[in-house]
């Protein structure tokens, strides 16, 4: 697909998901399914929740136009569609009636496991589908816990989903496009000001999508896997420090709470605009060195990458410790 057809299907598909956000809203505002404030959380007006929806059927129309235009991808990506639906699935039924963290755990790792399967029926690798069955287990719990303050969670799935649109081939690569149109359909309604969250039904997926795609990009490329997860090493760094250290200190790591180092700086007196913005520049850092670092050996790519999140766990101890009494 050349350029401009891809920046056309990128334009027309965020399009479709702008209208979709805003019915979503609506919706969202005649159910009463509202986020109110609390000392777990970062924003102070009830605001309407579940506007991820949008982004999910943004992507499952945009594997479905990509099953009839790739037949012979059909079985891999009606695979792909039936684990995001059953992440999304489980999480819009959260945002409506709350369910138990292990019932939400057990619907991830049955849709980890069918990623995994198709991973496995491409690549024949044992190696690869348990990492993507790992990455996606982490990932959809990781996004769910980083999207806090307004846009966050949004932008760095949007500047992902770009890098790794750069490095696959069609027709996975398409579904990076879908993506990032999701994202930027859904955005300007949840940032600067938030008028929707995106729910667990976004949060959990878009997760998913992450993984989906670092997994796809690894069958059909030869990029190695730390630096196909540069895109997404701000919150990889933020989330897997944080909840190392709740784990350490005897906490419960899946409850509630505000100790990620973008909740502290809220709390610290920033607004969510410029945390979200440091997010955004790490992200585009991170998306930088997955593009450029593309044509080095694999070992050289791990290097790089290993390199580049030695610097951002460094940046977060310094952070945190200057934010540690917030």
């Amino acid at each position: 697909m050349r350029l401009v057809d891809q920046l056309s299907a990128l334009m027309v598909l965020a399009l479709g998901a702008g209208v979709l956000t805003w019915l979503s809203r609506v919706y969202a505002l005649r159910r009463q399914l509202l986020d109110h404030p609390g000392e777990r959380r970062s924003h102070v007006v009830a605001t309407p929740r579940g506007g991820g929806i949008a982004i999910v059927l943004t992507v499952l129309a945009a594997t479905l136009l990509g099953a009839l235009r790739y037949p012979e991808a059909a079985p891999h990506l009606g695979v792909f569609g039936t684990g995001l639906g059953l992440v999304a699935g489980i999480g819009w039924w959260d945002d409506h009636r709350p369910l138990p963290a292990m019932h939400r755990l057990l619907v991830h790792m049955l849709a980890s496991a069918l990623l995994a399967g198709v991973v496995w029926e491409v690549s024949r690798s044992p190696v690869q589908a348990v990492l993507v069955f790992l990455v996606a287990t982490a990932l959809i719990n990781l996004w769910n816990f980083m999207d806090g303050i307004n846009g966050i969670a949004s932008s760095q799935a949007l500047i992902a989903a770009l890098a790794l649109a750069m490095v696959t081939p069609a027709p996975f690569g398409l579904l990076a496009i879908a993506v990032a149109a999701g994202c930027l359909g859904f955005l300007p309604f949840n940032f600067p000001r938030a008028r929707i969250f995106m729910g667990d039904v976004g949060s959990g997926a878009l997760g998913y999508l992450m993984a989906a795609l670092v997994g796809l990009a690894s069958m059909t490329t030869y990029i190695n896997w730390l630096l196909l997860l540069m895109p997404l090493s701000a919150f990889i760094v933020d989330a897997g420090f944080t909840l190392t250290s709740r784990m350490l200190s005897g906490q419960r790591w899946m409850d509630p709470h505000t100790q990620h180092v973008y909740q502290r700086a809220v709390k610290a007196g920033w607004s969510h605009v410029r945390v979200t913005g440091v997010y955004i520049l790490l992200g585009l850092a991170g998306a930088a060195v997955l593009v450029l670092s593309v044509r080095l050996p694999p070992p050289q790519q791990a290097g790089v990458a290993i390199a580049w999140g030695a610097v951002l766990a460094l940046l977060w101890g310094v952070v945190r410790v200057r934010l540690r009494n917030f």
